[in-house]
């Protein structure tokens, strides 16, 4: 039996290393679970803290508005009055007094009603303008996943031509060897597939940049791999129900709700021109004996304070001016934001009937065509009747419109995300 040499061991032991690193990364990779659009949705809806965040301003501000309706505090006065200084005796002078008292303000007409409303508005705008940062954040979830699955497909259909390409080289090299092609052709073949790694290469890049933004809502779970088959989306409205309810959107309903905290600023700042009332009761406790020995009598004392707006031009009047000027932009503000969201409904709509279109062709003809002319160009090439200048043409002809079908499938689901996120509702 002849002895195995140090070089025989050294050249089984890599490879045995190499099979032994592969099985175990494919465990690993096999016992990582796949992650769905669906379960993204879900884990960034709960991790999110902006969302977290807006729930707990509206909640604080709804408990803001119980309290902005409460009549201030009464206020207890007490004190010890026209005390002698030179001798300190309280019961020498009949004024001296110790008074006990409370007062109760009343602030300007209906004040406490509308500052109350004015902080419901803002609950209620608060609330909104969550519900618009869970359709953001769901708008955003979808696309970067439906990027990372367009990567991930690229890169598949990229990896399957390149299988093709290795077999137009080496068909490039037998015919080289025996003479029926160039030098040239061969370079060429290799070159191709290059291109196809570097290609790759790019798409792996694009990958791990859309998995980095989307692990921001996710985190760890964004590295995990995706489900094979193609993400599926709530279906969304049909355009002009869409335009019907585009009133109802958290956006305008949020804008809709800052139109009435203002409005309510308003209503408040014409309040302050009417008087305010303070009401207040003493007890005035007197010490010592009159004259004729009998014990002063103590007193009471019943108070009432008014305030009197008789100098409105630099206060009441500029409050006045601006709370109107703030609710004017308002109402603009809510005007600009319905415009944007009508030419982005537009937009969407006139993107998915020309997606559905090119896709529907694609399907139809391209896919077949680009098929059936790579397989009419590699029988020519083996005919002689094409050079190879014109197979990989083909060829490359054929994954490209591959890759295009895919993004246009791609693409038409991003805009389902667009429109789902214009379209009112809580599952959109």
């Amino acid at each position: 039996m002849k002895p195995v040499s140090k070089q025989t061991r050294s050249g089984r032991a890599v490879p045995i290393f190499f099979i032994t690193l592969i099985f175990t990364a494919q465990t690993i990779a096999a016992d990582e679970p796949l992650i769905g659009l669906e379960e993204a949705e879900q884990i960034a809806l709960q991790n999110d803290p902006v969302v977290k965040a807006g729930i707990a301003r509206a909640e604080a501000l709804a408990e803001d508005a119980v309290a902005d309706a409460q009549l201030p505090d009464p206020r207890l006065r007490t004190g010890l009055y026209n005390l002698p200084l030179d001798d300190f005796d309280i019961s020498r002078e009949p004024s001296t007094q110790l008074r006990l008292g409370i007062q109760q303000a009343f602030p300007r007409g209906d004040t406490l009603k509308y500052k109350s409303g004015k902080t419901r508005a803002k609950a209620r705008a608060e609330q909104l303008r969550t519900e618009l940062e869970r359709k953001k954040l769901l708008k955003a979830v979808r696309r970067n996943y439906l990027d990372i699955y367009f990567q991930t497909e690229a890169i598949k259909i990229i990896r399957s031509s390149r299988k093709l390409f290795e077999n137009l080289t080496e068909i490039t090299q037998v015919q080289y060897g025996s003479g029926g092609s160039s030098q040239q052709d061969v370079l060429r073949a290799e070159l191709e597939l290059s291109r196809l790694d570097d290609r790759i290469t790019q798409y792996q890049n694009k990958e791990e940049t859309a998995r980095s933004r989307l692990s921001r809502w996710l985190g760890d779970a964004a590295w995990r791999p995706l489900q094979e088959e193609m993400p599926s989306l709530p279906t969304a409205p049909d355009p002009e129900q869409i335009l019907q309810s585009l009133e109802a959107h958290p956006e305008i309903s949020m804008r809709s709700a800052v139109v009435e905290s203002h409005q309510q600023s308003v209503a408040l700042s014409k309040e302050q021109y009417r008087p305010g009332w303070t009401l207040g009761a003493e007890y005035r406790m007197r010490f010592g004996n009159n004259p004729d020995d009998s014990s002063r009598s103590d007193m009471g004392a019943v108070m009432l304070t008014v305030d009197m707006p008789l100098f409105t031009e630099k206060r009441q009047d500029k409050r006045l001016a601006a709370s109107q000027k703030r609710a004017d932009a308002a109402v603009l503000d809510r005007a600009n934001s319905w415009r944007k969201l009508r030419e982005s409904l537009s937009m969407e709509s006139a993107n998915r009937k020309r997606l559905a279109e090119r896709i529907q062709r694609y399907e139809e003809r391209l896919l077949k065509e680009a098929e059936e002319n790579a397989k009419a160009a590699l029988q020519a090439y083996q005919s002689g009747t094409i050079e190879f200048t014109g197979l990989m043409r083909s060829r490359i002809t054929e994954l490209d419109i591959k890759l295009q079908a895919l993004k246009l499938r791609v693409d038409l689901l991003k805009t389902n995300a667009n429109l789902l996120y214009l379209a009112a509702g809580e599952g959109q």
